[in-house]
């Protein structure tokens, strides 16, 4: 007898990895638990264009628990519809902050490894040097405020945006198309990727110093 097992589909185990993933970095947020960085690297935040935003979210939803529960308590007779109401409330707020967190917790890092790109618990993949051709500091607008997008350049190849804010500020050319390691599961191979830092010259200096360094080492 065959054994019938159940598959859990994909879009549910992406949508409890990323539950689990928020909690996880508003526990370490709360107990200033940052993740720890490998010797020499430095980390580079994206979270300013999206901090005003999330801030406003966040404020609006503490002030909304109260006056609803107030507004509850008035016209509802039945007090588990009350503490329903909180629950849910209190899940909410704790689900902004805890989207704060991870996004906090989780830079673009720039090390010997190679540059580490992220998105909160989301998006997390390493190009290593090898991979890289040029990195350059320049805004872009996206048409959608979708993390990832993909678009076609204008010599025809496939250009990756991890965007933030439905912006990206560093350009990544790629010495040759790669497949990128995403969470639905590679991407078609792209030639260019780019992505949002608060500071995008810093991260560009910092990234072109090690690739040098890469490539002085390695005789290229």
């Amino acid at each position: 007898m065959r054994e019938s097992r159940l598959a859990v589909p994909p879009l549910l185990r992406r949508a409890v990895a990323y539950e689990v993933g928020m909690w996880r970095s508003l526990y370490r947020w709360i107990l200033r638990r940052p993740p720890a960085l490998e010797p020499g690297a430095e980390a580079f935040s994206y979270l300013g264009v999206v901090r005003p935003i999330l801030g406003v979210f966040i404020g609006l939803s503490a002030i909304e628990i109260p006056i609803f529960d107030l507004i509850i308590s008035r016209t509802v007779p039945w007090e588990w519809v009350r503490t329903l109401a909180l629950v849910l409330g209190a899940w909410g707020l704790l689900w902004m902050i805890g989207l704060f967190a991870s996004l906090r917790l989780h830079p673009h890092v720039v090390g010997d490894s190679g540059l580490r790109i992220r998105n909160g618990t989301t998006v997390d993949f390493t190009l290593p040097w090898s991979a890289i051709a040029t990195l350059d500091a320049r805004y872009r607008s996206l048409p959608s405020s979708r993390t990832l997008q993909l678009e076609k350049d204008g010599d025809g190849g496939l250009v990756l945006n991890v965007g933030t804010g439905s912006q990206t500020s560093v350009d990544v050319a790629l010495r040759a198309p790669l497949a990128i390691p995403l969470a639905k599961g590679p991407s078609e191979p792209v030639t260019e990727l780019r992505l949002y830092a608060d500071d995008p010259t810093g991260l560009v200096s910092c990234a072109r110093r090690h690739l040098a360094r890469h490539l002085s080492g390695s005789g290229s």
